[in-house]
């Protein structure tokens, strides 16, 4: 029975590897086909390190500022050397468009209190009529005097006065 039990285990080993189709390739000599190839897993490529570009602020801009003009003495007609002033002094409006600027008129303490508000004015509104043939819009100008109250010299001499007989530009806030 021994010997019955060893054939029926080689018949079933027999069938089972000749149902495969190994035993028969073999028989054969035919090549087992390949395996199924494994599925190659890559790793995860590193992830690039972007770099980190900061932005770098622009250079600051050259800064543009409101230059006060002189005027001769009992005066308010712009002097060349003045409307050069004034032709600078558009940059500061072109560099900030929209924003309003005030022009302050003042004179020397020599005459009267009216009789310097009114000078002190019409320098002002000189100023404020050679930038608007300049090409600036006369709504961002406005103009006041303060006649002889502002004075930038306290001196009582001619040097000072020529210094306190100006327009003033003070950009609005």
């Amino acid at each position: 029975m021994r010997l019955f039990g060893l054939v029926c285990l080689a018949a079933i080993i027999g069938l089972t590897l000749g149902g495969c189709g190994c035993m028969q390739q073999q028989a054969k000599g035919e090549a087992p086909p390949p395996k199924a190839a494994e599925p190659v897993v890559t790793p995860p490529a590193e992830k690039a390190e972007v770099p980190v570009v900061k932005e770098t602020p622009p250079p600051p801009a050259a800064v543009v500022e409101l230059k006060d003009i002189n005027f001769d003495f009992d005066k308010y007609n712009i002097r060349e050397k003045d409307a050069a002033i004034l032709k600078d002094n558009t940059a500061w409006f072109k560099a900030n468009p929209g924003k309003k600027a005030k022009i302050e008129g003042n004179c020397d303490e020599r005459g009267t209190v009216e009789y310097n508000l009114v000078l002190g004015q019409k320098r002002a509104d000189s100023a404020k009529a050679f930038l608007i043939t300049l090409g600036i819009d006369g709504k961002l100008l406005d103009t006041v005097s303060y006649g002889k109250e502002k004075p930038v010299c306290p001196d009582h001499n001619e040097d000072c006065w020529a210094k306190n007989r100006r327009d003033h530009f003070v950009p609005a806030q």
